[in-house]
């Protein structure tokens, strides 16, 4: 249980420090922190989070991580549900929070989007369906392609958090105008379920493009690891 409230509190960070970003600090008045803040609170969370709560429950904090370590051979299939579980929830009472600090201010209108992620007309940059998917496929190939190679017993694991916040930080650089950025299900399920409309009905393609990345991830990591790794994982088992 340990693990799993580890996991709770540190998806809880993760999308209140990313998604309150880009609500609360974004365009702040004449001079917000704009894009680039917000993928580096992202960056941060994880960053941040990993040397908190990598040593209790691994710090996956993202449906997809958790999905793709286990494709990895790296994560038994007993605790994929119930980190999940842990994952979203930590997102959806973030949402919450969020929400109610958000709503403290005049004129604020949760239908503008609420830091939710979409395509087509809710897309930032006005990217359709096809281009939304494979965005969100790639980085989250990328990213889990990156978490399990710096968390590799050959790897120098203490720097494993900095390589894994920056590239976070860079994959919401790259994504932002496409859909917003999710690559994570839970962090897109905590602000969609508040924003409703749109947010939820197309809330579908950042549960599958992202468990689909993830898994990408993994077989690719798989594909390229040195044999001394494998070697090494043998002796492990």
């Amino acid at each position: 249980m340990k693990k799993y409230g580890a996991e709770f509190i540190g998806t809880f960070w993760l999308v209140l420090g990313g998604c309150g970003s880009a609500v609360l600090a974004a365009a702040f008045p004449d001079t917000g922190i704009g894009f680039l803040g917000v993928a580096l609170a992202f960056g941060l969370t994880v960053l941040t989070m990993a040397f908190a709560i990598g040593h209790i429950s691994g710090a996956h904090l993202n449906p997809a991580v958790s999905v793709g370590l286990w494709v990895a051979g790296r994560f038994p299939a007993k605790d994929l549900l119930p980190y999940i579980v842990a994952q979203v929830l930590g997102g959806i009472v973030a949402g919450g929070v969020l929400y109610l600090i958000a709503s403290g201010a005049a004129g604020f209108d949760v239908a503008q989007g609420f830091a939710s992620n979409g395509y087509g007309e809710h897309s930032p940059g006005g990217y359709g369906l096809w281009a939304a998917m494979l965005t969100e496929i790639v980085m989250t190939m990328i990213f889990l392609f990156v978490i399990i190679g710096s968390t590799s017993r050959l790897a120098p694991q203490s720097f494993a958090p900095i390589a894994i916040g920056l590239c976070l930080t860079l994959i919401h650089l790259i994504s932002i105008p496409v859909t917003n950025t999710s690559v994570n299900p839970a962090r897109s399920t905590g602000v969609a379920i508040y924003a409703g409309g749109w947010a939820l009905a197309q809330l579908w393609l950042f549960w599958v493009a992202p468990i689909i990345g993830g898994a990408l991830g993994a077989v690719l990591y798989r594909f390229v690891r040195s044999d001394r790794e494998v070697e090494a994982v043998a002796q492990a088992e």
